[in-house]
């Protein structure tokens, strides 16, 4: 009976002793959670202080894309295309001729101008040389008034010496009367003597109203037919669709014979040279961004082994929802908050876009460094130079300028010369009593 009783304690004081056992012998798990849990210590004071000089010096985004200007070849004047001289993805030069219309119509037009001005020109000239006719009519006139006026002297001498002599029979009264018929009618040649005067002097000035204070190129009339014949000339020209800049060749959609209408896109030439980054900041990231900061970027097409370097150039008015086609309702009653992003356009290394091409479009990773933040956050000026220019088409201006000056020359379009050769009122006036 005693010995079970004996068995059921030793049982039973067994599992006691187990578990302290166990836990005694742990110490070297203790020391390991106390190391980790030392490294967690020390990894998020080491971030933190990370994050603190450096981190939180800058903004990035994954949201930027490249652009570009993307340059669209319009016709200036309708026709019909008779040739295409560019394709997709052909590089081309300022001034080379990508597209041509057929030039039929403008050569007749420009003909037509041009015989018009020809016309005009010499129209004009006539005007010129009107003046001297005139003025050589006046001296004749004037001459004969002083004919008259002399012939009226003689005429009244002579009455003035018969009357007298009428009374103490001297002379006859039949006599008399034909010396004073004289008289009436050199008075009457006068009077018309001055009519002629006054009517070829107001013919004078009348003609002088047309040209007075003008040279002959520079006449009215002259300079609504040079007027045409530039715009003849310009629609000729412009029958030749030229490239305003050099890039590459996009979205060609004209084809041959297609009748095109003056404005219709054509294609497209995009000038990868000239390409920017417009990267999408958050509203919340926007309080440290200011112009002029660096930014450090990353093109998906190259990856991480290829960095661009730029500078922040501006930032935009308003976000992009805000500019939307079809902005947001806010003030309806389903609106749910969604964060606004910003563009911000970021200015490219020429010489690192001219080793490493970019295409408008591509993606890129925009980091900016804010640690300085002593420039602006908006422009507060106008640019200083011009954004985009090109002087292709003012050869075509140049060109017009110098057939108009070619017609009016080869027609005669001098007025030095002209004026040379119409006699003066006062050498026709000296040489008219000579004469006499």
């Amino acid at each position: 009976m005693n010995a079970p009783a004996s068995n059921t304690n030793t049982n039973a004081t067994a599992p006691t002793t187990g578990p302290a056992t166990s836990s005694a012998g742990n110490p070297a798990r203790k020391k390991a959670l106390t190391a980790v849990s030392a490294l967690v210590a020390v990894g998020g004071i080491a971030y933190a202080a990370y994050w603190a000089l450096v981190l939180n010096h800058f903004e990035s985004t994954d949201n930027a894309y490249v652009q570009g200007n993307v340059v669209q070849l319009t016709p200036q004047v309708g026709g019909t295309v008779v040739a295409i001289n560019a394709d997709d993805t052909d590089h081309v030069k300022a001034g080379q001729t990508l597209v041509k219309l057929d030039p039929a119509d403008a050569q007749v037009a420009l003909e037509q101008a041009e015989a018009q001005l020809a016309q005009t020109v010499r129209e004009v000239r006539t005007l010129y040389a009107n003046n001297g006719t005139l003025q050589a009519q006046i001296a004749l006139r004037e001459a004969d008034l002083a004919r008259a006026q002399t012939e009226v002297a003689k005429a009244q001498d002579d009455v003035s010496r018969r009357g007298p002599l009428l009374a103490s029979g001297a002379v006859g009264k039949e006599e008399f009367n034909h010396v004073s018929a004289q008289l009436t009618a050199a008075r009457s040649s006068v009077a018309a003597a001055q009519s002629a005067l006054l009517a070829a002097r107001e013919q004078l000035a009348s003609n002088q109203v047309l040209t007075e204070g003008v040279a002959v190129d520079q006449h009215p009339n002259v300079a609504r037919a040079a007027a045409r014949v530039r715009e003849a000339f310009l629609a000729l020209r412009r029958a030749d669709l030229q490239s305003p800049v050099d890039g590459f060749v996009a979205k060609r959609s004209v084809q041959l014979g297609q009748r095109v209408q003056a404005g219709t896109p054509l294609l497209s030439v995009i000038a990868l040279s000239q390409v920017w980054v417009e990267a999408n900041f958050k509203e919340s990231q926007l309080q440290k961004l200011r112009i002029g900061q660096p930014v450090e970027l990353v093109a998906d097409v190259y990856g991480k082994q290829v960095r661009y370097h730029g500078s922040v150039e501006g930032l935009g008015a308003g976000t992009g929802a805000a500019f939307a086609l079809l902005p947001a309702q806010n003030a309806t009653g389903n609106w749910i908050k969604v964060v606004q992003r910003v563009p911000v356009r970021v200015a490219l290394d020429p010489k690192e876009v001219a080793e490493h091409p970019l295409r408008v479009g591509l993606s890129m990773d925009a980091k900016v460094d804010v640690s300085r933040t002593d420039g602006r956050m908006l422009a507060d000026g106008s640019r200083a130079s011009t954004l985009a220019k090109t002087a292709v088409f003012e050869t075509n201006n140049q060109a017009a300028d110098a057939e108009v000056r070619r017609i009016i020359g080869a027609n005669g379009g001098h007025p030095a010369k002209l004026a040379a050769r119409a006699p003066s009122a006062q050498a026709v006036a000296s040489a008219a009593p000579r004469a006499q």
